[in-house]
């Protein structure tokens, strides 16, 4: 079932998520929603905060074609590590639709997390996933990526935005 994604200002996205006590029924109809709704919005990540959930659940998949879809599915996810060396790259936010800019990330990130059956599991990854790791567990936080911004730089997204939302 495809699920309303909040945009900003909704204070809910500024919330801190709470953990999952198991990976149940609920849970996993959640993680399916939530993927359906990141796929028809055409994006890579979303967090259960964007959907209104204060949950520490994410869904990821980087794939951009159809037909090599690898959705993964974290519940109560927690960075372990991270690499010294860090990326800048540009990232844009269902939650903040149409604006995009520079962040910087780390280039690795090693976390803890439950996979869709409950177990707990770890993973390492590199790139571009690493980055939309860090953007949707930033969600679970309160911390959206213009909060990575200089102020300026963010006065003149959010004005970009308003903008935006004013022509329709």
């Amino acid at each position: 079932m495809k699920l309303d994604i909040l945009t900003i200002p909704n204070p809910i996205l500024r919330q801190k998520s709470l953990p999952v006590k198991q990976v149940d029924s609920g849970v996993v109809r959640l993680l399916d929603d939530m993927l359906e709704t990141m796929y028809q919005a055409n994006g890579v990540g979303l967090a259960a905060p964007q959907v209104g959930i204060l949950s520490r659940i994410v869904v990821i998949d980087i794939q951009a074609r159809e037909d090599e879809k690898q959705p993964l599915f974290f519940v109560n996810p927690e960075i372990i590590a991270h690499s010294e060396e860090q990326c800048d790259g540009s990232e844009g936010c269902l939650s903040i639709p149409n604006q995009f800019a520079h962040v910087k990330r780390f280039n690795s990130v090693t976390i803890r997390f439950l996979d869709r059956q409950g177990k707990s599991q770890e993973m390492t990854a590199d790139g571009f996933l690493a980055v939309a790791i860090q953007h949707e567990l930033d969600h679970l936080d309160g911390v959206l990526f213009i909060d990575h911004l200089s102020p300026l730089k963010r006065k003149m997204l959010l004005k970009r935005l308003e903008k935006q939302r004013k022509r329709g």
